[in-house]
């Protein structure tokens, strides 16, 4: 059973200018393009079973965080297209140093003050090792930086097609 002392959540909103689809789109079919809009945080996704937009896949991201390259191999455990959503559980990697277990789930919505756009909701729900370790707030500063990089892109009038691959 896991201590709740050492079980938390952390959650964050984004404001970007994709589309929610568009951008439920890029992390369900296509997340190895999401290091073409962000290179520097981003470097790459690759699928090691499964096909990309199924849950159940096994993919492994590759990013950079605190400066130091790592490595996430994660289950996407959840998919709902309806409301552009997606689940992953991490099962190997360098999170797993740190914590005994890491879900970041992501929904994007339509931007309530119809301007379009849309607002993307990060949440990390964890189990820490053991006290002494931090909450994850860089990580997830992490995945706003990259929504939004994802955003400027699309605000600088990136066409759709370039946007999602």
């Amino acid at each position: 059973m896991a201590s709740p002392a050492l079980t938390s959540k952390l959650e964050a909103d984004v404001e970007i200018k994709a589309t929610p689809e568009q951008f439920h789109d890029m992390y369900t079919s296509k997340p190895h393009h999401v290091h073409h809009t962000c290179g520097d945080k981003v470097q790459g996704c690759e699928l090691l079973e499964g096909e990309w937009g199924k849950a159940s896949s096994i993919i492994t991201w590759r990013y950079v965080h605190g400066g130091k390259d790592r490595v996430s191999k994660q289950v996407i455990e959840a998919i709902d297209h309806e409301k552009n959503s997606i689940t992953f559980r991490v099962i190997e990697g360098d999170v797993l140093k740190e914590y005994k277990s890491f879900v970041t789930t992501l929904q994007a919505s339509p931007r309530s003050d119809g301007s379009g756009g849309s607002v993307v909701h990060w949440s990390l729900e964890y189990e820490k090792l053991h006290h002494e370790i931090d909450h994850p707030e860089t990580l997830l500063q992490l995945l706003q930086d990259v929504s939004d990089e994802i955003g400027l892109q699309k605000q600088d009038g990136m066409p759709k097609k370039e946007l999602l691959c």
